[in-house]
């Protein structure tokens, strides 16, 4: 069966796009999501996403395979290319799309709503502190887990766990680009503390309302960017007196603006783009 794909990314964290709409069950297995995204031998990506049909009174639905065959609760730069992509099959459709979407996700509903200039600004949610939630052991269950001592790799690092509807531990750094993630990424994401493993961020403030983030994404590894992560770090920031409620963080592959607002949602805003279509058996 030849299957029609769309290749989008968001700062350069790369997403293959599948219309899957026609049923509520993905068109690939996490199998064939590995064999995809081989940079190699495949078309290459950080993962597949697929657009299915909405659920209690959501638009649409997200489910996504990481590069390992891994299905993480969501994806922040991955949520924003599913609402460009859904907007570009409403106007082929149709001829016209809505302002925004209301889309299910294991992680909850995301509202991406596409802005005057281009980017696209989602309402990520609020973020979640207990160490349950994380879920991580570092605390115990009902305690937040800030500025807490973990051993990787022979190295006492401080992080503080949050919670984007997937998990995430952030550590702050002098220099972001002398940290050897290559090396460390993966001891941090299968450390024994976190049962389903997690995502981490390491951070450099260079103001308060300006931050440098590197990643090791679960099930992905190094990417160029993730927006659930860059959520998580300006809220450990905050929590750390670090930074304030609204700044810019810097990934390798560019910049996102987050803002932790009044209501205690997370709003991100940041780029979507089509890279290329195409067909594959």
């Amino acid at each position: 069966m030849t299957i029609e794909f769309t290749k989008y990314h968001g700062l350069g964290n790369d997403f293959i796009l599948i219309d899957n709409r026609s049923s509520d069950q993905p068109q690939l297995t996490p199998e064939d999501a590995v064999k995809w995204c081989d940079r190699h031998f495949g078309i290459g990506a950080d993962g597949v996403i697929f657009a299915l049909p909405g659920q209690d009174g959501t638009d649409y639905t997200m489910r996504i395979f990481n590069s390992d065959g891994s299905e993480p609760e969501m994806c922040g730069n991955g949520i924003r290319c599913l609402g460009r992509f859904l907007a570009d099959l409403e106007v082929a459709d149709t001829g016209k799309s809505k302002a925004q979407y209301r889309i299910h996700t294991l992680a909850g509903v995301m509202i991406p709503k596409f802005e005057s200039d281009g980017q696209v600004t989602v309402d990520m949610g609020e973020p979640h502190l207990l160490a349950a939630e994380i879920p991580t052991t570092i605390a115990d269950p009902d305690q937040k887990v800030i500025n807490q001592p973990l051993e990787v790799a022979g190295q006492t690092w401080n992080v503080t766990c949050v919670s984007m509807g997937n998990p995430h531990c952030i550590t702050f750094v002098d220099d972001v680009a002398a940290i050897e993630l290559e090396k460390i990424g993966t001891l941090f994401e299968n450390h024994s503390v976190f049962s389903q493993r997690t995502n981490t961020e390491f951070i450099e403030i260079v103001r308060s309302d300006y931050l440098k983030m590197r990643v090791w994404e679960r099930g992905a590894g190094i990417t160029l960017a993730c927006g659930t992560g860059a959520c998580a770090s300006l809220v450990a920031g905050v929590l750390n007196q670090k930074c304030d409620r609204r700044a810019t963080i810097e990934l390798p592959g560019g910049c996102l603006q987050i803002e932790w607002a009044s209501d205690n949602r997370i709003y991100m805003t940041g780029s979507a783009e089509k890279v290329f279509v195409g067909s594959r058996d």
